[in-house]
């Protein structure tokens, strides 16, 4: 048995450990599901971003699918070469895996998290991102400037306060 400075037994506390699951946790799935969006956006190959952080493809693609958890300095590495804040990440949570952590945080005698809401990011989607490239796959400029111009007169007009100024 190990001894203070003083020789008297020192026991050792019990280690506790959070029960490994079955699956991947559905927050890292999340995470890794964002990671993996937002590098495609940018065109990054897994292999490309890898380099950047001093990892594998393979590692990158293990945080992509949520085998590994992702560490929060990693995750603020990640935050810096994707050019997103790092609560990029947890955005657009689905109400499912919300729901999902909860379970195993129940089952592990835990209170649940509080609901936090986040605001989806537009230039951060996939539709934003294909609407782009088709916009600008269209040759003529007059065509895309029409289209630009047809765009803006569908959308909503912005609130009052914004165009009184």
């Amino acid at each position: 048995m190990a001894q203070n400075l003083s020789g008297s037994p020192v026991r050792k506390r019990p280690v506790r450990r959070r029960p490994k699951l079955d699956r991947p946790n559905p927050i890292d799935v999340h995470v890794g599901a964002r990671v993996r969006l937002r590098r495609t956006l940018l065109g990054l190959s897994q292999e490309k971003l890898g380099e950047a952080i001093g990892l594998t493809f393979q590692q990158v693609q293990k945080y992509e699918r949520g085998a590994n958890r992702i560490g929060a300095s990693r995750l603020w590495e990640l935050s810096g070469v994707l050019d997103v804040p790092v609560q990029f990440f947890f955005s657009e949570m689905s109400p499912d895996t919300v729901e999902a952590m909860r379970q195993i945080q129940q089952s592990q005698g835990l209170s649940p998290p509080p609901a936090v809401a986040f605001e989806a990011e537009p230039m951060a989607r996939r539709e934003t991102l294909e609407l782009v490239r088709a916009y600008y796959r269209i040759a003529e400029p007059a065509v895309r400037r029409r289209l630009f111009e047809l765009t803006k007169a569908l959308a909503p007009a912005e609130s009052d306060d914004a165009t009184d100024n």
